[in-house]
């Protein structure tokens, strides 16, 4: 959760503590730093129009900022997810007095998008005025990945997606619910592969995912599910094919 320090270091930036001396680009220094010293960036920057494709769910600060919401599953005891929180906070202040013309009228504390990729949206935002945007929406529309989603969902009956881990954090920016939720759009059902359900799993029913299937049949540990992962998801999509055929004889 470094707040995109690093990004901008990497262009030229440098971050310096209340004695002048330059800070290492990390989460934990961010408290430390005084200014921002933006010298060194190229000035061509200025008239490049850049485009951030992140995750909009997620936000540098607050209950859903990055601190809190990744930092345990990195490993962030909650004293530290606390310490990073006030470093982003804190973070924020410095680039808008950094960057006052690309940071205006910009809500860079919880902005949807600014705590992409741990805080790089917010850093990208203020540091070189970027847009930022859905990143599946940037990948479909712009056609960058070669595949038309829309297309494939209006000529299918059933759209399978899939995920490592469906959770309460899968409707909030995950490739299968953004899936689900074109695939629902255009009125068809969703059913999403899972190598794990966990807690608030049953939130991806409103992003329009219908029914979510286990990939994972018996307990085995991580090595084993990836060396067998093509037998597990075609066992887990036959499944839920049989399960709806049944419904199907059912209904007849």
């Amino acid at each position: 959760c470094d707040g995109g320090a690093g990004a901008l270091v990497a262009l030229g930036a440098r971050l310096l503590d209340a004695d002048g001396h330059e800070i290492d680009p990390i989460g934990s220094n961010l408290a430390r730093v005084q200014r921002i010293e933006t010298s060194g960036m190229d000035p061509r920057l200025r008239d490049v129009e850049v485009l951030v494709a992140g995750n909009m769910h997620n936000l540098l600060t607050g209950e859903r900022g990055v601190s809190r919401v990744f930092g345990p599953q990195k490993g962030a005891s909650p004293k530290q997810v606390e310490a990073l929180e006030a470093g982003l906070v804190h973070w924020a202040e410095l680039l808008a007095e950094a960057f006052p013309a690309q940071a205006a009228h910009r809500d860079l504390l919880t902005g949807p998008g600014t705590g992409a990729s741990g805080g790089l949206g917010a850093g990208l935002a203020a540091g070189l005025g970027a847009r930022l945007c859905s990143r599946f929406d940037v990948l479909m529309d712009a056609d960058l990945c070669g595949v038309d989603l829309d297309a494939q969902i209006a000529r299918a009956d059933l759209v399978i997606t899939a995920e490592g881990a469906v959770d309460f954090q899968t409707p909030r920016g995950k490739i299968p619910a953004e899936v689900g939720r074109r695939a629902k759009a255009a009125g068809k059902p969703v059913i999403a592969l899972a190598g794990s359900i966990g807690r608030g799993s049953e939130a991806v029913h409103a992003a329009g995912i219908d029914a979510v299937m286990g990939i994972i049949p018996v307990p085995m540990d991580l090595p084993e599910a990836v060396s067998r992962a093509d037998e597990l998801v075609t066992d887990a999509t036959e499944r839920a094919l049989r399960l709806i055929l049944l419904g199907a004889a059912i209904a007849a």
